[in-house]
């Protein structure tokens, strides 16, 4: 009989929605559905303007016109009066991977949900006394679950509604009284409510940090924009220089060969002028020789005599002291000269003056890339810097001491002199010293808490504006530590820090390289914040006391 009934209710089910037939058409290849199951099946096919059966798949040019088959509709009532529904589709039915009902007999289909109570698993019929029988309203339901026999004690076969926190595990009541009688023992309902509540703090700290992550990837990606930006804008720009460098080398390497030949060109003419002449001369000479060797073999004195002084009248002569021979001097001078241009052109290249760009850009790049921030305190205290505090900066109520390293808050002004470098309203001091490079200092202190900070120098000290306090703009980075928490602001912007609580910060500041990373300094180091960024101008590090505190540069060794 039930084999009957469930090919009754095979037959008489839609093979879309795989539910009793509603009023049932039959379209012309004898198949039956729903009306509205096979009209929506074939307004998707209207733009192919083919229309086919879902089961035999036979096509139609034209769309049929859907008639309600009464016949149909009327048998499918009876079914339903007679209280059979149509049989679960196949979906419906429990697989390997599936949480089964338990109460199912047979095939057993999917649960719906798990009673913790109970314990067991309910399909959407099963489960339904548990919304209708009173007693069975108060059971907790959950999502399906494989894992409920974890809920179930061991030793006393009793659902485990306790928990033990002396021994951190869950227990039935049975074993609140027996082995772990006299442990705090609390229900695993108020338990899950404190462990929640935990969850949620930890939570919101991830959730804190993935902020913070967030933010320092995109300060990253911003700062590899900016120093790829940066690096073609340098090589454009250097090619640009050197370009023209090596054109103005040209063009004087150009001129100093021509003033060579044009000099060459005169120094050429004039000797060759003198050589001509001396080679007149020369023939003059030779000539007068000639003649005073014939007179010299002349018998007739007489004749010897009267002609003798006129042959023995030399013309005047080229002196040839006037003739200055230098075999290399001549251009020698401008040998040297260029000589000495390669020298200084080579001496300006390496000198720091020329090279500064280049060599801190490398140096900046260098740091980023390669050299990391130590990971001990050993490591941070290669960078320590003795930093001591501006007696011109510090606000009339801080009394400096101990070299200016220390500054204590005072009830009553002390005597400075004025001057523009103060803060007037803040209780701030800056250090006298500026940070460049790599440095590293701690600051501790005694009381409600500090503001440790670093500022440019043109920070604004008149006033009560946010200008002029640490961490309210954009001309300072702040710490703010208090006995029970920590807060870093920039810019006005804060941002809660979790970590372990200590009367010492450490300070650690790569300038070139845009860090500012913070400490918790005890027996161990704990980072609590870093910040990624471009200084811009030289740092100074910065105090701000409250009421009653004392802090000091400590002196690290």
């Amino acid at each position: 009989m039930a084999q009957k009934d469930q090919l009754d209710q095979e037959t008489f089910s839609c093979s879309i929605c795989l539910d009793l037939l509603k009023d049932p058409v039959t379209i012309p290849c004898g198949h039956s559905y729903c009306m509205s199951c096979i009209k929506s099946h074939w307004d998707e096919a209207d733009q192919r303007k083919v229309y086919s059966c879902p089961q035999c798949r036979q096509a139609f040019t034209l769309r049929p016109v859907l008639v309600k088959n009464t016949m149909l509709a009327a048998l499918v009532e009876q079914l339903k009066n007679t209280g059979l529904q149509a049989a679960p589709a196949d979906h419906c039915y429990a697989g390997p991977e599936d949480v089964a009902c338990d109460v199912c007999t047979g095939r057993k289909l999917k649960a719906l949900k798990s009673c913790l109570t109970c314990p067991a698993s309910y399909c959407e019929k099963h489960l339904q006394p548990h919304y209708d029988a009173a007693p069975l309203k108060k059971h907790k339901l959950v999502d399906p679950s494989q894992k409920l026999q974890e809920n179930i004690c061991s030793r006393h076969d009793e659902v485990m509604k306790m928990f033990c926190r002396t021994d951190q595990q869950s227990i039935c009541y049975l074993c609140s009284v027996e082995e772990h009688k006299g442990h705090d023992t609390v229900s695993a309902a108020a338990e899950r409510t404190e462990r929640q509540r935990e969850l949620e703090v930890s939570r919101q700290n991830i959730q804190q940090r993935i902020q913070d992550r967030e933010k320092d990837v995109k300060l990253l990606q911003q700062e590899l924009k900016a120093v790829n930006r940066s690096a073609d804008k340098a090589v454009e720009d250097s090619e640009k220089i050197f370009t023209e460098l090596i054109s103005l080398i040209q063009k004087r390497s150009s001129d100093v060969k021509q003033q060579i030949r044009s000099q060459q060109e005169t120094e050429v003419s004039q000797v060759k002028e003198l050589q001509e002449k001396l080679e007149q001369e020369i023939t003059e000479l030779r000539r007068k020789d000639a003649e005073l060797k014939q007179l010299s073999h002349t018998e007739d004195h007489n004749q010897f005599l009267h002609n003798y002084p006129s042959l023995s009248q030399l013309s005047a002569y080229t002196d040839l002291s006037s003739i200055d021979i230098r075999p290399l001097r001549y251009f020698e001078d401008v040998t040297a000269a260029v000589s000495e241009l390669r020298d200084q052109l080579q001496d300006i290249l390496r000198e720091k003056r020329q090279t500064s760009n280049i060599s801190l850009t490398v140096t900046e790049v260098d740091v980023l890339l390669s050299e990391a921030e130590p990971k001990t305190r050993a490591g941070f205290l290669k960078y320590s810097r003795e930093i001591t505090l501006d007696p011109n900066t510090a606000n009339t109520c801080l009394l400096l001491s101990e070299g200016n390293r220390k500054a204590t808050y005072m009830s009553q002004q002390q005597s400075y002199s004025s001057h523009p470098d103060r803060f007037t309203d803040y209780l701030q001091v800056l250090s006298r010293e500026s940070l460049t490079g790599r440095c590293y200092w701690e600051v501790e202190w005694r009381g409600d808490g500090v503001r440790v900070a670093v500022a440019y120098k043109n920070i604004s000290r008149a006033g009560k504006s946010k200008e002029c306090g640490f961490g309210f703009n954009d001309k300072s980075w702040m710490l703010n530590c208090n006995t029970d928490s920590y807060e870093f602001w920039f810019n006005n912007i804060k941002t809660h820090i979790l970590g372990p609580r200590s009367s010492r910060v450490g300070v650690y500041l790569d300038r070139r390289a845009g860090i500012l990373s913070l400490y918790s300094v005890s027996e161990t180091m704990t980072l609590l914040h870093r910040v990624q960024t471009t200084f811009t101008q030289p740092l100074y590090a910065g105090l701000y006391l409250y009421y009653g505190v004392t802090a000091e540069l400590c002196k690290v060794k």
